[in-house]
């Protein structure tokens, strides 16, 4: 294997390893959330907030030159999942 692919995959392992750091981060802080919406009988999805951070995230992967179906494609999942951990807090 040559070396310029070494340095690659090794950049590639490192923002892997980021990003499972940063979405762990992420997680932590809407289980915060989960458990704000819970004590305070909030439902667990926010429709409008949803629409307004998808929208700002494609703004910001056209800005990054990243494809913004595939961002909001990324994000809705993360929101899926936030939503089914708010509801399984909210059911106790």
């Amino acid at each position: 294997m040559s070396e310029s692919l070494e340095q690659y995959r090794q950049s590639i392992d490192n923002i892997d390893a980021a990003l499972i750091y940063m979405l762990a981060e992420r997680f932590k802080v809407t289980q915060a959330v989960g458990r704000h919406k819970a004590e305070h009988a909030l439902p667990p999805a926010d429709p409008g907030r949803e629409e307004r951070q998808i929208a700002r995230l494609r703004q910001l992967a056209a800005d990054a030159q990243l494809d913004p179906v595939f961002a909001e494609k990324f994000l809705r999942f993360i929101i899926d999942e936030v939503i089914r951990h708010h509801q399984q807090i909210r059911e106790g």
